[in-house]
């Protein structure tokens, strides 16, 4: 597997006490083992999923830290780094260069809605500032902004951005983005149930949330895709595609959490206000159990 291709996984954050006023961290370091364990073939800290608009800086420092010398080596750590705030982002990818990260992911500045120039020049000031290599994480359902693939192609001609998390949710979408970028430019997909077919494209790989959970069949799935046996990447897909539809069934990361507690990975399953946890009078846990009673994971 060529680095950074394949199955990551958008680690969750577990907490401590009902407030989840506590990084949990050992049970984040339980997490990163399992994962690991199971064959993962990389790890990102600090995303969406591991809820880092709630994180103080230090805990997000904190975190980054922790997934890099818990995976020792073992798998590349690409770490979450993004921020609407240039000079935050900037801060933030100089500490998990210090860390030890191998390279982070800065998302599109959400809330403030720059133009296409101001997100070229965002992005474009932190690779400056920063010497790591640098994707770039698009996600216009939560940001709003919404990067153009003729803007990514435009940062791709800078040497420490290397890759893209593309998570609109659409094919056309990441077939621009090959077809515009540089051949060694990396398109991972952002969501689960368009990994397959991204790949089938010309994607190299996702950054799952899913993986949380079944880490080792997700890695399977990119395999099987990324090496042509297409066979065993459908059947793979299509068996876990109930799971993967839940995972947003009911706003993220309520439903993965409340799955990996479920599998007994982490502990607490409670996301930080203004998320709110998977009750189980919520329709979305009936599938959510269904969907893991089907993989024989409860």
């Amino acid at each position: 597997m060529q680095r950074f291709h394949g199955a990551y996984t958008a680690l969750v954050t577990p907490f401590s006490g009902e407030d989840c006023g506590r990084v949990d961290e050992q049970g984040f370091i339980d997490l990163i083992n399992f994962q690991i364990e199971r064959g993962i073939h990389g790890l990102v800290p600090c995303g969406t999923t591991g809820e880092t608009a709630t994180l103080s800086f230090d805990e997000h420092k904190r975190v980054i830290d922790l997934a890099v010398a818990t995976a020792a080596g073992r798998v590349p750590v690409i770490a979450g780094t993004g921020a609407n705030s240039t000079s935050e982002a900037i801060e933030f990818s100089e500490s998990a260069k210090k860390s030890g990260a191998d390279a982070t992911l800065s998302v599109v500045p959400y809330y403030n809605k720059p133009s296409q120039e101001g997100i070229y020049q965002h992005f474009r000031k932190i690779a400056e500032q920063v010497d790591i290599p640098m994707f770039i994480y698009n996600v216009p359902g939560r940001t709003v902004a919404d990067i153009a693939p003729e803007t990514v192609a435009r940062l791709a001609e800078i040497p420490n951005i290397i890759g893209i998390k593309e998570a609109a949710g659409n094919l056309a979408r990441i077939s621009d983005l090959i077809r515009l970028c540089p051949s060694d430019f990396i398109v991972l997909s952002g969501d689960d149930f368009t990994a397959l077919p991204s790949v089938c494209i010309g994607a190299k790989g996702l950054i799952s949330v899913v993986s949380n959970i079944v880490p080792g069949r997700t890695a399977q799935l990119l395999e099987s895709a990324l090496n042509g046996k297409l066979s065993r990447a459908n059947e793979l897909h299509y068996r876990l595609h109930p799971l993967m539809k839940c995972m947003f069934d009911y706003p993220s990361p309520a439903p993965v959490k409340m799955g990996a507690r479920l599998r007994g990975i982490i502990q607490n399953d409670m996301p930080r206000l203004p998320m709110d946890r998977l009750t189980e009078d919520n329709p979305t846990y009936g599938r959510l159990t269904e969907a893991m009673r089907g993989l024989g994971i409860i």
